[in-house]
């Protein structure tokens, strides 16, 4: 039977950055928190939060004993423009759809789990099952949740895609990793919309990101788009201002997270326009499309309505 050194190296070998392991039983301390965010209705218009399978990580797989966390780093370098007339897209969605790169290692990683006992059953999730990824992959030793909600790497900052594979393998845990945010408030005080209610608590109904990519109405609330500056796809404040960012940040190594050239620096008047026609073509490929293009075209205009060099933009959005 393989052992978790075994896994561990094996991870690396199929191109993961960072890998750790948790034991599968119950995080006592996670779901009071949960449950505590749903019922004060931090969540916004992500229902899918409130699945019952993220409380109970057995519910996702029966006789899952272990879970095995893993981290790709993403971040590539290239700033977001000061230029009003351009719009800034968040740096994990600007190369290629990380789902379908983290999916195809997790897909061959758990077959090579499996290749490995005829009883050994694993099911992998990269940000579409209910599972607190960020809670498991801090049981894991992978890195902290910090004060802006994210997971925080000793190697790589925040700049991480995280996924999992449940196993019913028994695999040695690692230890939890500690917090080392300490005193610092930073990504607090930068939150343009005071999304950041309390210390690793988002309440997504203030959140930009929320709001440019889950948001499905018409129109985008006044107090959110009057601070947009710029952000038509995601946000990336709360991580450009931590410290542990601005050090340890690396490039990437994974080519398909360059960034696409029409995803960075993208005109607002040209988004402001999208046709169906342009968004397929445009977005390939790329967790952007889930942005539709009449919420591409909703975005570009509450920040070109604020611009005082432009004129207004129509106020209604087909």
């Amino acid at each position: 039977m393989i052992d978790s050194s075994q896994v561990k190296e094996k991870a690396l070998e199929f191109g993961f950055h960072r890998v750790g392991i948790a034991a599968a039983d119950t995080i006592d301390e996670a779901v009071p928190r949960l449950q505590q965010w749903l019922a004060s209705g931090y969540h916004a218009g992500m229902d899918w939060m409130a699945n019952p399978k993220r409380q109970d990580i057995q519910a996702c797989l029966p006789g899952v004993r272990s879970l095995i966390s893993v981290a790709l780093n993403y971040y590539t370098p290239h700033p977001q423009s000061d230029d009003p007339e351009h719009g800034k897209i968040a740096r994990y969605a600007r190369g290629r759809d990380y789902h379908k790169v983290m999916t195809r290692k997790l897909k061959a990683f758990s077959r090579w789990l499996e290749s490995t006992g005829e009883e050994v059953r694993t099911r992998y999730y990269s940000d579409t099952g209910p599972v607190q990824d960020k809670v498991w992959a801090q049981r894991a030793g992978l890195g902290w949740i910090a004060k802006n909600g994210n997971l925080i790497t000793r190697d790589f900052g925040s700049w991480v895609f995280l996924g999992e594979i449940l196993t019913n393998l028994y695999l040695t845990p690692d230890r939890p990793h500690t917090d080392h945010c300490g005193t610092c408030t930073r990504c607090l005080a930068a939150c343009p919309t005071g999304a950041i209610v309390n210390p690793g608590v988002i309440d997504a109904n203030r959140c930009i990101a929320y709001h440019t990519i889950e948001n499905r109405e018409t129109a985008i609330p006044s107090e959110i788009a009057e601070r947009l500056s710029g952000w038509v796809a995601g946000c990336d404040i709360c991580q450009e201002v931590c410290p542990w960012n601005q050090r340890f940040a690396r490039e990437t190594d994974v080519a398909e997270f360059q960034p696409h050239a029409d995803n960075l620096a993208p005109r607002l008047d040209e988004l402001a326009t999208l046709t169906e026609e342009e968004w397929d073509r445009r977005f390939t490929s790329s967790a952007l499309r889930r942005i539709k293009a009449p919420m591409w075209r909703r975005n570009a205009r509450a920040n070109l309505e604020r611009h005082p060099n432009s004129p207004d933009s129509p106020n209604d959005v087909d």
